[in-house]
């Protein structure tokens, strides 16, 4: 998580912080495959499932 975060530490907001690691960890866990019915390989079933989950256009 480090690794990831050290990038992004210039949060503007407790917000932007919550929702960029909130995003960090859903792909942690699609790419070791503990969502159902979603490979870990695909990326565009991958990036369809973030967006529907988060609500945003991918």
């Amino acid at each position: 998580m480090k690794r990831l975060v050290r990038p992004g530490l210039g949060f503007a907001s407790f917000r932007t912080a919550r929702r960029t690691l909130a995003g960090y960890e859903a792909m942690a866990m699609v790419r070791k495959g503990q969502v159902p019915k979603l490979d870990g390989r695909n990326m565009r079933a991958q990036a369809a499932f973030i967006a529907e989950l988060f609500q945003i256009a991918a």
